[in-house]
């Protein structure tokens, strides 16, 4: 298997990553956040207070969304809902603030699927890879 390098952004050093459980589920949900693309790490770690940084580790693979398709938005909506998984890496496109506001407006009936995917088919590639478990870190 080849190595994979992965950053994640930060206000401080993160020399043993832990799954963090907080009180609001994301894309993935309950995990340690990481990417591959290390300007998106950046971005990231500027949006915390005080000083930014970018942690770069190695990972393996588990479950892997190459881009935005039916099962990643099931698996977001569901992720979003609160619905765990037992997957240990999951990783693939981002539902950033905006995006966010389709999957919201999808899940509550607003929009229809077809409508969805219209919006997001020009929206600029995000990345995200989640260590699920304290084993996959």
């Amino acid at each position: 298997m080849d190595k994979v390098i992965v950053y994640h952004g930060s206000n401080v050093v993160v020399p043993e990553p832990k799954i963090m459980i907080n009180g609001h589920y994301k894309d993935f949900g309950y995990g340690f956040y990481c990417t591959n693309i290390k300007k998106q790490a950046k971005r990231w770690a500027l949006t915390k207070r005080g000083e930014s940084i970018v942690n770069i580790y190695s990972s393996q693979k588990a479950k892997i969304f190459s881009e935005m398709t039916e099962e990643w938005l099931q698996f977001v909506v569901d992720c979003r809902r609160g619905i765990e998984h037992n997957y240990d890496i999951v990783e693939g496109p981002m539902a950033d603030d905006q995006i966010w506001d389709y999957v919201e407006d999808y899940m509550a009936g607003n929009i229809k699927k077809s409508a969805f995917w219209e919006l997001v088919k020009f929206k600029y590639p995000t990345h995200q890879i989640v260590f699920c478990t304290e084993q996959s870190l």
